[in-house]
C-alpha cells in the first residue's frame, strides 16, 4: 500500500512539473502588435501596387500595339507583317520577363523586411521561455486543444522591448 501511495505521489508530482516545461504562444497576435511588421507590410503592399500598375501600363500599351497590328497587317506586305510579328511576340516576351522579375524582387523584399522581425520574434519567445524556465513553447496555431499556459501577452511585451532597442 506504501508502494502504490509513493508512486501516485511520484507521477503527481512528474505530471505537474512535465506540464509546467511547457506552453504556447500565439504568434500571429504577436506579429500583429509589432509595429515594425505593420511598416514592413505597407511597403510590401506599396511595392506590390506599383508593380501591378506598371504591369497594368505595359500590358495596356502591347494590347495596343497588337490592336493596330492586327487593323493593319491586312495591308502589309509578308516580310513586314513577320517582322511585326517577331517584334509584337518579342516584345511580349518581354512583358512576361519583367512580371517574374517583379514577383522574384517583392519576395526578395518581403524576406528582407520579414527575416529581423522573425528573428525578434524568435529571440522574445526564447527570452520568456528561459525566464519561465520553459523547455518547449508551441505556436498556438498548430494546437487542437490548449488548456496550457499562454505566454502570449509575455512574449509580446517582450517583443515590443526588442523592437524599441532596435529602433534606437
Amino acid at each position: 500500500m506504501k508502494k502504490l501511495v509513493l508512486v501516485l505521489v511520484l507521477v503527481l508530482s512528474l505530471s505537474t512539473s512535465f506540464a509546467q516545461m511547457f506552453a504556447h504562444v500565439d504568434s500571429q497576435k504577436v506579429l500583429d502588435t509589432m509595429p515594425s511588421r505593420m511598416m514592413a507590410m505597407k511597403e510590401i503592399s506599396d511595392f506590390e501596387t506599383r508593380a501591378m500598375k506598371e504591369m497594368q501600363d505595359e500590358q495596356a500599351k502591347f494590347n495596343k500595339e497588337y490592336t493596330e497590328f492586327e487593323t493593319s497587317s491586312s495591308t502589309m506586305s509578308p516580310t513586314a507583317r513577320r517582322f511585326e510579328e517577331e517584334r509584337l511576340s518579342k516584345k511580349y516576351q518581354e512583358l512576361q520577363t519583367r512580371g517574374q522579375e517583379l514577383d522574384q524582387q517583392m519576395n526578395i523584399l518581403a524576406n528582407d523586411l520579414n527575416a529581423p522581425i522573425l528573428d525578434r520574434v524568435k529571440t522574445a519567445i526564447e527570452n520568456v521561455a528561459k525566464a519561465e524556465k520553459l523547455d518547449y513553447v508551441l505556436d498556438q496555431s498548430g494546437l487542437l486543444y490548449a488548456k496550457g499556459k499562454d505566454i502570449t501577452d509575455k512574449v509580446i511585451a517582450e517583443v515590443l522591448k526588442l523592437e524599441a532597442a532596435a529602433a534606437n
